[in-house]
């Protein structure tokens, strides 16, 4: 996830990096889409997808909010890595990483394997390599995305984790087919979201998606719904599988 100074709450609510990988093919053009364009929203960028506007990209300086002490309150991300249930070995893909909150909380479940933190800013990447420095973790691998694909070699994943971040991508049909193309078959993704149903969630409505919005694009790319649970405070925690 990406964040601007003040975040996406309402106003007035209270590494070393592993052996290189195989070289990155592109994955098959995702269907044609249901973009449509229309005057935009104060907090989206006036572009829809499946009807849906696109957040706003917000940006890494403010990485503090990220890093806040009131998360573990907020969104439980202890119990949400607890229900990732990851083998040791696995590789994850934690996309829209930022600051790498959930990466490096990510890494002692994979202790053999790898989670592979995707963000498409430069600073981010450069925060995420100091930290994992820092922190002497070595299973963290910074990756510079694109706003268009994760830039990963075929079936290279075993999971994927997006947290409040899918909802800002600018092109998410393409991110969508080039996951599919980077996740082995049987492959989940974990989705996390700020409940667009839940009005008592005070987070701005773009920044929030709906179980059904979720599952209408997921599926529409071609991923099977495993299940939602709504055990933490103020997010879904959707799973899709790829096929």
């Amino acid at each position: 996830m990406t964040i601007l100074s003040g975040g996406c709450r309402k106003t007035g609510t209270s590494a070393a990096v592993a052996a290189p990988p195989p070289a990155v093919t592109a994955p098959a053009p995702p269907p044609p889409t249901a973009y449509t364009f229309a005057t935009g929203s104060p907090d989206g960028i006036g572009k829809f997808f499946h009807g849906r506007e696109i957040a706003k990209v917000m940006g890494h300086p403010a990485i503090g909010w990220l890093e806040r002490d009131e998360r573990e309150k907020e969104e439980a991300p202890t119990k949400a890595i607890a229900a990732l249930s990851l083998k040791p070995d696995a590789v994850i893909a934690d996309i829209g990483a930022g600051s790498g909150y959930y990466s490096f909380r990510i890494s002692p479940q994979v202790p053999q394997g790898r989670v592979v933190a995707v963000d498409i800013q430069p600073e981010m990447l450069d925060f995420l390599r100091n930290k994992s420095r820092e922190l002497g973790i070595t299973n963290v691998e910074p990756h510079l995305g694109a706003v268009d694909g994760v830039q990963l070699p075929a079936a290279s994943l075993d999971a994927a984790l997006m947290v409040d971040a899918y909802h800002e991508f600018s092109q998410p049909a393409e991110m969508l087919a080039s996951l599919r193309h980077a996740l082995k078959s049987g492959g989940k993704v974990y989705l996390l979201e700020f409940r667009g149903e839940d009005p008592e969630v005070p987070i701005k409505i773009l920044h929030k998606m709906t179980e059904a919005q979720a599952r209408l694009e997921f599926e529409a790319a071609g991923f099977r719904f495993v299940s939602n649970s709504t055990a933490l405070p103020w997010q879904h925690l959707l799973v899709f599988e790829n096929p």
